[in-house]
């Protein structure tokens, strides 16, 4: 109660919201954006928002001298954390076993249904398996509120059926976006807030102290960081967000997904700033290639076949996981496997099966290497990384395991894959790349697709493969056995034959409203240009403003 009463008080105290606007009016704004929320969201701004600037200003600059040849590297002024003999805080009880966990959107039902899948811990995302609808993202919000408040429940207007938590659930960790992004709809100081800022803050003012009490949080995914500072950036806030409201320091525990190749060279740096704060690390995979293109593109020895050939067993991909469990275990942090994006096969049993061995075998690499869980995209899919682990993960995680590495330099984590390229990863990579965005413009973030449930990180790594192909000139092998240079005018022919394919599949009219040719421009425009964005979701977010 004390605590509560500490909230309460914070939104009778003096505002510092003077210049505060936002600009659209949605269903939950007023619950969600309250006078005191918004004041917070003030603070949270106007003190840590211009050090984002300044570290998103870093990367740039980074990522010109990698553009310039120099390559990543362990940083010789951090050694003495490399070296050093120090351990994170104790985690807490509650996620001492993470064996499975399943991930999706803060869509009311599919967060019911995660919850009650079995699975250890749900990671409910506001980044990637999300489109940023403003409707999305307070809609999100609210049903963090009545998760907090146990009051989370759900009728479908069409069919009537109803949805509500079980007695066993798993537990909620939210991950908000990325450093890079900006929530357009609410401006401080005329402007944009971070929206890492914006969902966290929104997420910890109105049921951190909730959680807390209850033993369930506040816990947290920190996706997509480059660099330890911006990881001592989140201790900071973390710090801060506390303090202001009254929960303990060291309350909130986070797990930080390494999905970025330069975050893959600070590791134990990035454990050491988050100490107090940390409980783990997790092999964001898809997002790992898509970084790891984006780093080198210019560099034409690090070129990468077909994305079906860049495997975790081999390659940079299997030194990053090895590298990542060692760093881990060695602080006595989780060290979390990465994503089986595998959904169930309707009507078609052998394509079942193979889905499911593919899970299985991918999961039995994992926790033989030592990891302490791992990620799964579909309820269906829990029983079968539960039972990989509990045959093979008798108590709730490895941390002690007494495992021996193999010393795991930068050449390891560069080492590119070998394989082909062919026309087929071509047309893959276009119509994939398209058939996501278009269904991120038209506001959903978790798409299945080729019997995959894809996010963002698909339509990055489609795009990013396509710009490495066309700078390098890269051999592709064709249809018909024929070995050709890939150049612009051969991507705009395959383009604009898939695009036919995908309007033959669904229909004239499904075609035009599902705003296939809007995404097709800003997937050309991300894949072809002189240089290579950042992230597609910049431009796409643009379009989706305009939109929504």
């Amino acid at each position: 109660r004390h605590i509560m009463t500490f909230v309460e008080a914070l939104e009778r105290a003096p505002k510092e919201a003077d210049h505060i606007e936002v600009l659209k009016r949605v269903e939950g704004v007023d619950r969600v954006l309250t006078e005191g929320a918004l004041d917070f969201l003030v603070r949270l701004e106007r003190r840590f928002g211009s050090r984002r600037r300044e570290l998103l200003a870093a990367r740039r600059a980074r990522q010109a001298r990698f553009d310039a040849g120099e390559l990543p590297d362990f940083l010789p002024e951090t050694k003495s954390i490399r070296d050093g003999v120090w351990e994170v805080a104790p985690i807490p009880a509650v996620l001492q076993d993470r064996r499975a966990e399943i991930t999706g959107p803060v869509d009311r039902k599919m967060m019911i249904n995660a919850l009650n899948s079995g699975a250890k811990m749900f990671m409910a995302d506001f980044e990637d398996a999300s489109s940023p609808t403003f409707g999305n993202m307070i809609d999100g919000q609210v049903n963090m509120q009545d998760y907090a408040n146990g009051s989370l429940d759900y009728t479908d207007p069409k069919s009537g059926k109803s949805y509500a938590l079980g007695e066993e659930t798993a537990v909620m960790i939210v991950r908000p976006r990325g450093w890079h992004m900006e929530e357009a709809h609410l401006l401080i100081d005329g402007q944009p807030i971070s929206a890492s800022l914006f969902d966290f803050g929104l997420h910890i003012f109105h049921n951190g102290a909730k959680l807390h009490a209850s033993g369930l949080g506040p816990f947290y995914y920190l996706p997509k960081m480059e660099s330890h500072l911006e990881a001592r950036l989140w201790d900071e806030v973390f710090e801060f967000a506390q303090e202001t409201l009254g929960i303990p320091v060291g309350s909130i525990k986070a797990t930080v997904l390494i999905e970025t190749l330069p975050a893959a060279f600070e590791m134990d740096e990035i454990l050491y700033e988050l100490r107090r704060h940390i409980a783990g690390l997790n092999c964001g995979r898809w997002d790992y290639i898509f970084s790891y293109i984006k780093t080198l593109r210019k560099n034409a020895a690090y070129v990468l076949p077909d994305r079906a050939q860049v495997g975790m067993d081999r390659a940079f991909l299997n030194a990053y996981s090895l590298l990542l469990i060692k760093t881990c275990h060695n602080r006595r942090a989780h060290a979390m496997g990465g994503m089986a994006a595998q959904i169930p096969v309707k009507n078609d049993e052998a394509a079942n099966t193979a889905a499911f061995e593919k899970v299985r075998a991918d999961k039995l690499r994992e926790v033989k290497a030592g990891h302490d869980g791992t990620w799964v995209a579909h309820p269906a899919l829990v029983p079968v990384a539960m039972e990989v682990f509990n045959e093979h993960m008798p108590a709730c995680n490895q941390v002690r395991s007494q495992r021996t590495f193999p010393p795991i330099r930068r050449d390891d984590l560069l080492r590119p894959h070998t394989g082909d390229i062919t026309e087929a990863g071509v047309r893959t990579n276009i119509s994939v790349g398209i058939e996501y965005t278009a269904a991120w413009l038209n506001g959903r973030g978790a798409v299945p697709i080729h019997n995959l449930m894809e996010d963002a990180a698909t339509a990055e790594i489609s795009r990013s493969q396509i710009w490495q192909w066309l700078h390098h000139q890269a051999t592709v092998i064709a249809q018909n056995g024929e070995a050709r240079s890939f150049s612009q005018d051969w991507f705009m022919e395959i383009l604009g034959e898939e695009l036919v394919k995908i309007r033959e599949a669904i229909g004239e009219d499904a075609y035009e409203q599902g705003r296939y040719e809007l995404a097709a421009n800003i997937f050309t425009e991300t894949a072809t240009g002189e240089d290579l964005p950042d992230f597609l979701t910049t431009p796409a977010y643009e379009a989706l403003r305009k939109l929504d």
